[in-house]
C-alpha cells in the first residue's frame, strides 16, 4: 500500500499511533524516568524507548514494505539507506530535555520521506493530547483529543511586528543582532518541534534555526508546515532535504510562514 494514495486515511492511522505513543510517554512523566546518557551525551529515558517500540511495531505491522528510521534505531548503514525511495522518519520523543524538566514542550514526530522530501507528517503533543498533521496536496490540520479536526494554515502576510519563535534549550546569542535586521518583532522561546507548529497554525511567522538538529527532529514538522502553506529552507533558500548524506545532522535552516517575504537576507552576508 502506498500511503500517498490514501493520505487522509494514513494520517488518521499515524495520529492514532502517535497518540498511543504519547500515552506511553506520559506513563513515565511523573515518576522515575530512568535517565541515561547516549554516546553523544544527550539524555535518554524509558519514555523514549517505550514510544520507539510502540511506533516501530505499528508502522512495521501496517506498512511492512516501508523501512523505519528512528532516532533510537539509527544505526542502519548508509549503503542501505541511500537506496531508499521512501521511509518512515521517527523521533519517538522530541524534546527529551523538556520532558525531563517537565515543562510539557515535547512531541512525538512521525514523517513519511519520499525522494528526499517530507510528504506527510504528524506532530503530537502528549501533555495536551493535541496533534498537528498534514500531507503534501492534502492540507494541514489540528486536533485536540477525540475532537473535530480544524484546518490550519500559515499567516500570510506575516504579522507586524512579526512573531518569531526560538529554541528554549539551544539559545544562540548571535541570533539577536541578525533578528534586529528584520525590523520590529516579538521573540518567543519554546522547545521541540512545537516551534514549527506555531508557524503552521499561523501563531508565529518565522523560526530561524542556527544550531544543531538532526533529521528526525524536523521531518514531520516540516511536512506539516509545508502542507499549511509555509516553507522550510536552508540559508541559500533551497529546500531542507533528507537522506542525502551519511550523517543525520541538518544544516542551519529557516521556517517561513509567509514565503513571499524575504526573511533570509540578514543571514546571508
Amino acid at each position: 500500500m502506498n500511503p500517498e494514495k490514501n493520505p487522509l486515511d494514513v494520517l488518521e492511522k499515524l495520529v492514532d499511533i502517535s497518540r498511543r505513543a504519547g500515552l506511553a510517554i506520559m506513563e513515565w512523566y511523573e515518576g522515575d524516568m530512568g535517565i541515561t546518557q547516549k554516546a553523544d551525551d544527550s539524555p535518554l529515558t524509558r519514555a523514549d524507548l517505550a514510544s520507539h517500540e510502540l511506533i516501530n511495531t505499528e508502522l512495521t505491522r501496517l506498512w511492512p514494505e516501508i523501512p523505519v528510521l528512528s532516532e533510537e534505531s539509527a544505526d542502519i548503514p548508509w549503503k542501505t539507506r541511500q537506496a531508499w525511495q521512501q521511509y518512515w522518519l521517527v523521533d519517538p520523543l522530541d524534546g527529551t530535555k523538556e520532558f525531563i524538566s517537565r515543562n510539557g514542550e515535547f512531541t512525538v514526530n512521525i514523517a513519511l520521506i519520499r525522494d528526499h522530501k517530507p510528504v506527510m507528517g504528524v506532530v503530537h503533543v502528549p501533555v495536551t493530547d493535541t496533534s498537528f498533521y498534514g500531507a503534501c496536496g492534502t492540507g494541514a490540520f489540528r486536533r485536540a483529543g477525540n475532537g473535530e479536526s480544524s484546518t490550519i494554515s500559515t499567516r500570510q502576510p506575516a504579522a507586524k511586528p512579526a512573531i518569531i519563535v526560538g529554541s528554549r534549550s539551544h539559545a544562540n546569542p548571535e541570533l539577536a543582532a541578525q533578528l534586529e535586521a528584520l525590523g520590529s518583532h516579538e521573540l518567543i522561546s519554546m522547545g521541540s518541534s512545537l516551534k514549527f507548529c506555531r508557524v503552521a497554525e499561523g501563531l508565529a511567522d518565522f523560526y530561524p534555526r542556527l544550531g544543531p538538529t538532526c533529521e528526525w527532529d524536523t521531518g514531520a514538522a516540516q511536512a506539516v508546515v509545508e502542507a499549511a502553506g509555509g516553507q522550510v529552507v536552508k540559508i541559500d533558500g533551497s529546500p531542507l532535504e533528507y537522506n542525502r548524506k551519511e550523517v543525520f545532522l541538518n544544516p542551519y535552516f529557516f521556517v517561513l510562514g509567509d514565503p513571499k517575504r524575504d526573511w533570509l537576507e540578514p543571514f546571508q552576508g
